[in-house]
């Protein structure tokens, strides 16, 4: 039988219930200016930029996939999406039969080289400018107590 839950406590609730607000709206909104100013999808935004950034052009998909926090599945579709649109193209893994590479393309890059310096401003005015210096060291440092927590738990 289950354990009686723990249920959050009002200041629990509020600091939750506000966190969720935020995260949501501050998403919603990046999304809606990103593609009416470039055309990308916030789910096209991140892939580039894990491919640009963080991958050096190209990754393998499992590790975009895990990357992002996404089912293999949705990973898969937008990948898809994104091969037919140029942005992005699939490469076999030679060591891997069953293994490919997700790359940017050519137009991949240039799709976020334009995409980018909007979405930092819009980031800069929505979440950064409303933050002091400490408030945003301490929400940092907040954000990636809670990662690490999470990297200790299972899935």
């Amino acid at each position: 039988m289950d354990a009686t839950p723990r249920w959050l406590n009002p200041e629990e609730k509020a600091a939750w219930d506000s966190f969720i607000r935020m995260q949501e709206t501050l998403v919603g909104r990046l999304s809606r200016y990103i593609q009416a100013e470039s055309g990308l999808s916030a789910s096209d935004f991140v892939v580039l930029v894990s491919l640009t950034e963080r991958g050096g052009g190209r990754m393998r998909f499992l590790e975009l996939a895990k990357l992002l926090e996404w089912e293999k599945s949705r990973a898969s579709h937008q990948v898809t999406r994104m091969t037919k649109r140029g942005l992005v193209a699939k490469e076999d893994c030679p060591e891997d039969g069953r293994g490919a590479f997700v790359v940017a393309t050519p137009a991949g890059y240039e799709a976020i080289e334009e995409a980018a310096p909007p979405h930092v401003e819009q980031v800069r005015r929505l979440f950064v400018d409303a933050l002091t210096p400490h408030q945003l060291s301490t929400l940092g440092n907040l954000s990636q107590r809670v990662l690490t927590h999470m990297e200790k738990l299972p899935d």
